[in-house]
């Protein structure tokens, strides 16, 4: 994959994240908590020890924003694990630098689509609801996973945490229900960010259902590639392993 192309083609969405990012970065975590009634807190260790249970010794946390995740890993890692936390958003690291973990994690500058780390260089890689925000096309989605799987060595885990769709017809109409209802509003009183959460509401309904999204992984070239279920399907933790 060339990343050079990738990275000089930015996607129209690109400034209007990042602006909405600079945005949000004191409250984000507060809203998310909020939000999911603390649920995503919970969600985010599962991740990790899932995540952490693959081994290795270096790791990478993507689109990291205000580290949560990344702190997770490092509270679970052994001695000598290199965790890299990587996003294109200095506000929201800034914030995450702030954490007590943050000295154990190297924070690097990057856009996903196109990383800073040479071919099969890493034993992990995580992501937690964050992949909506570079699902900006099927394909560019595609080409991140892609992206995520050049970096990893032969045997290396990708894990995914994100928003799903619930298979019963009745409890998707319910999860959209609230999402429609209290995303923008909430999002908006405590952040004062009205694009930022419109924007969120309008991604959530949208994104895909757990098998849809394991096949853009394996296209992507991972095998192995499975998920679980949380809460009845509004959410899933995914993962594959680079062949």
């Amino acid at each position: 994959m060339n990343n050079q192309t990738l990275s000089d083609t930015p996607h129209p969405k690109t400034n209007f994240l990042k602006k909405v990012f600079s945005e949000v970065p004191e409250t984000y975590e507060r809203i998310n908590h909020v939000l999911t009634l603390g649920l995503d807190i919970l969600w985010r260790r599962k991740a990790a020890r899932i995540a952490a249970a693959s081994g290795g010794t270096h790791w990478a946390d993507m689109c990291t924003g205000t580290g949560e995740m990344a702190c997770n890993l490092s509270r679970l890692a052994a001695s000598g694990t290199v965790i890299h936390a990587v996003d294109f958003s200095m506000p929201m690291m800034a914030e995450a630098m702030k954490k007590p973990e943050a000295r154990n994690i190297d924070f690097v500058v990057s856009d996903v689509k196109a990383l800073p780390f040479p071919d099969e260089s890493l034993d992990l890689i995580t992501i937690s609801f964050a992949t909506r925000n570079i699902n900006l096309s099927s394909d560019i989605l595609n080409q991140t996973f892609a992206e995520f799987c050049r970096v990893l060595k032969p045997g290396g885990r990708f894990v995914n945490l994100e928003t799903s769709q619930p298979s019963s017809l009745l409890l998707k109409k319910l999860f959209r229900f609230y999402v429609r209802l209290l995303v923008k509003f909430v999002g908006k009183l405590i952040s004062g960010s009205h694009s930022g959460y419109a924007y969120l509401a309008h991604t959530i309904p949208r994104f895909y259902p757990p098998k849809e999204l394991s096949d853009i992984m394996c296209r992507a070239g991972f095998k192995n590639v499975t998920y679980r279920k949380l809460l009845f399907g509004v959410a899933a933790i995914h993962q594959g392993m680079k062949p």
